[in-house]
């Protein structure tokens, strides 16, 4: 049984699984857009949301926290700087997931994972 336990392997060891998390997850931050497989975008889509959680109260913890997953200054400080304060007044839903077809190849389910646009 499984029960409450959240989180896909991808068919992939830890440390692979978590480096391909992190790396969609810069990606995402960095581009602010991205295209993938739906059950990739699911995982990076919550590991984002609570980045950005965190980024919204800015304070030296908050940054060590979200170096622990982006590994990137550059991107911390985008992240504080850039993209937490258009979300300050948002109680959540950072991301949006648009289906966009299938893959050729193997008729994967893509989707395309932005960040929502603050109106």
């Amino acid at each position: 049984m499984r029960h409450r336990v959240a989180g896909r392997k991808f068919d992939l060891p830890t440390d692979q699984r978590l480096a391909l998390l992190r790396g969609l997850v810069r990606a995402l931050l960095e581009h602010e857009k991205i295209e993938t497989t739906e059950p990739r975008a699911k995982d990076v889509s919550s590991i984002a949301e609570k980045v950005i959680t965190t980024a919204k109260e800015d304070t030296l913890h908050a940054r060590r926290e979200a170096r622990k997953v982006l590994n990137d200054e550059y991107l911390v400080k985008k992240l504080f700087d850039q993209i937490a304060p258009r979300f300050a007044d948002r109680p959540g839903g950072y991301t949006r997931i648009t289906k966009i077809g299938f893959r050729r190849g193997d008729a994967a389910p893509m989707v395309q994972l932005e960040l929502a646009v603050e109106e």
